[in-house]
C-alpha cells in the first residue's frame, strides 16, 4: 500500500474517532463579538507558525449597481495602500519584521486577506489588519493609480482565450443575476473606474464592516488568546447597516451558445448547466460534485475513451463551484481537433443521459466519495491550507462548521440522488455551450 494512502486512512480514522463524522480532525472554536465580527480559532500542531485570514463576505455577486462592477476586486488592491499610521511601505516593513507574508484574493462571493508568519507575532498581525480594515485611507490620485493597475491586469488576463471564454460564458448564461459579470468586472466599467472615487468610498463603507467579516486563525495558537486579541484590536470597530438585494435570475429558456475565436489555439468545449447554490438543506450540491467525478475523473469511461484510447481530447473536466446563489455545473474538454466538437459534445450528453436513466453502482459511488475525501485529507497539511478550506465554508454560510456538515451530506448521497440531480439540472433548457475555435462559427451539432 502506498505511503500517502496509509497516511490518508490514518487521517480519516483520526477524524472519525475524535469528532464522530467530522472530516476535519481539529476542533473549531468560534466567538462572535458584540459588533457582529465572528472570530474563529483552530489550534493545529505547527510549532511557531500561524495563519491569519480575514474572510469578507463580499465579491462580484454584491456589485448590484449598473456600471459599477469590479469594486470587490479593486479593494483587494486598495487595501494595501496604507493608512495614516502605517503607510504602504511601513506596512510592508512591519510584515518583514515579523517574518510574515500577506496577500489577498477575490471571487464571486468573497474577498480573503491572508498572512502566515510567526505565531509569537500574532498580536502584530492583529494590529496591522485592524488598522487597515478600520482606517484605510487613500487619495484621489492613489485611487486613479490603482484603477489603472486594475485595467492593466484585465488586459493581461484577457490575452488568454480561456479567460475570454469564461467572461463570455457568464455573460451569456445569466440575464439578471450579478454572476453575469466576472470578478474583474465588465471592461467598460473598468475603463470608467478612475472617475468613481466617491463610489469607492461608499463601497468600502458598506462592506468593510464587522458583520460582513470573519477572522480565522489557524496554527500554534490558543482560542482564548485569539479571542482576546480580536476584542483588543477590533472591539471598537463600528457595525454597519447596509444590506443589498441581489437580482434573482429568471428560469432558463433554452440552450445558448457563445464562441471565442482563437487561431492556432487548442479547441475547447465547455458545456455549462444551471446548477444549485451551495446548501446544507439538501444534498443537491454534493450529489453534483460527485457526478462531476463520476463523469470525468481518470477512472471514468469518458476519460478512458476520449483521452486515453481515441485521443480526441487532451483532457476533460467536470464539476460545480460552490456559490451562495445558483451557479453553473461544467463539463469541459480540450480537443485535439475542432472538427470533433460534435463528437465530444455527443459523448458528454450521452454519458449524462446514462446517469439520468441508470443508477450508478454503489461501488463506483463509494469510490468517488473516497476520492473527494482523500483529496481533502491529503491537502490538510499546513495552517494556510486548513484556513483556506475552512474559509470557503465561512463565506458560503457564515459558519465554519459547515465544512463538516457538507462532508456528512456528501456521505449521504445515494445512486438515486445522482440520477435525480442529473435529471433536474443537466438539461438542454439550462445549457450554455462555450467554445474556443479557430473559426467564428464552429460546427457543434
Amino acid at each position: 500500500m502506498k505511503k500517502h494512502t496509509i497516511l490518508t486512512i490514518l487521517f480519516l480514522a483520526l477524524a472519525s474517532s475524535l469528532f464522530g463524522q467530522n472530516i476535519l480532525p481539529y476542533q473549531i472554536h468560534q466567538k462572535k463579538l458584540p459588533n457582529g465580527l465572528n472570530v474563529v480559532a483552530i489550534p493545529y500542531p505547527s510549532p511557531g507558525v500561524a495563519s491569519f485570514h480575514i474572510v469578507v463576505r463580499v465579491g462580484s455577486r454584491d456589485e448590484v449597481e449598473k456600471g459599477k462592477t469590479g469594486f470587490a476586486h479593486f479593494f483587494e488592491h486598495m487595501m494595501f495602500r496604507g493608512t495614516e499610521r502605517y503607510s504602504k511601505e511601513q506596512y510592508s516593513n512591519a510584515l518583514k519584521a515579523t517574518g510574515a507574508s500577506a496577500n489577498a484574493n477575490t471571487s464571486l462571493d468573497r474577498t480573503v486577506y491572508h498572512m502566515t508568519g510567526s505565531a509569537k507575532f500574532l498580536d502584530k498581525m492583529f494590529e496591522l489588519e485592524a488598522d487597515r480594515f478600520m482606517n484605510l485611507k487613500y487619495s484621489v490620485q492613489d485611487f486613479k493609480t490603482e484603477a489603472g493597475a486594475v485595467k492593466g491586469e484585465y488586459t493581461k488576463n484577457n490575452a488568454s482565450p480561456y479567460t475570454r471564454l469564461y467572461e463570455a460564458v457568464n455573460n451569456t448564461a445569466f440575464d439578471k443575476h450579478t454572476y453575469k459579470h466576472t470578478t474583474m468586472g465588465f471592461y467598460e466599467d473598468i475603463v470608467a473606474m478612475p472617475d468613481q472615487y466617491d463610489f469607492s468610498l461608499k463601497f468600502f463603507e458598506r462592506y468593510y464592516r464587522p458583520e460582513y467579516c470573519t477572522i480565522l486563525v489557524v496554527g500554534d495558537v490558543e482560542p482564548g488568546q485569539v479571542f482576546g486579541l480580536a476584542m483588543t484590536h477590533f472591539g471598537e470597530w463600528k457595525k454597519g447597516s447596509y444590506t443589498q438585494t441581489i437580482p434573482v435570475e429568471p428560469p432558463a429558456n433554452g440552450t445558448r451558445k457563445v464562441n471565442v475565436k482563437a487561431e492556432k489555439f487548442p479547441p475547447y468545449l465547455d458545456l455549462k448547466f444551471r446548477g444549485p447554490a451551495f446548501s446544507l438543506l439538501n444534498n443537491d450540491y454534493q450529489a453534483l460534485a460527485l457526478l462531476g467525478q463520476l463523469l470525468t475523473s481518470e477512472k471514468s469511461d469518458l476519460y478512458k475513451d476520449m483521452v486515453m484510447t481515441e485521443r480526441v481530447a487532451r483532457s476533460i473536466n467536470g464539476g460545480i463551484f460552490p456559490t451562495r446563489d445558483p451557479y453553473l455545473f461544467s463539463l469541459s474538454a480540450s480537443l485535439t481537433n475542432a472538427s470533433d466538437f460534435p463528437k465530444v459534445k455527443k459523448r458528454f450528453l450521452d454519458a449524462v443521459a446514462k446517469y439520468q436513466s441508470t443508477p450508478v453502482s454503489e461501488t463506483d459511488l463509494s469510490s468517488a466519495k473516497d476520492r473527494i475525501r482523500y483529496s481533502f485529507a491529503l491537502s490538510m497539511d499546513n495552517p494556510d491550507a486548513i484556513a483556506n478550506s475552512v474559509g470557503q465554508f465561512i463565506w458560503l454560510t457564515g459558519n465554519p462548521e459547515s465544512l463538516n456538515s457538507s462532508y456528512q451530506l456528501l456521505q449521504s448521497v445515494t445512486p438515486d440522488d445522482i440520477m435525480r440531480v442529473a435529471k433536474k439540472y443537466l438539461v438542454a433548457e439550462g445549457m450554455t455551450i462555450g467554445t474556443i475555435s479557430p473559426t467564428d462559427n464552429p460546427v457543434i451539432d
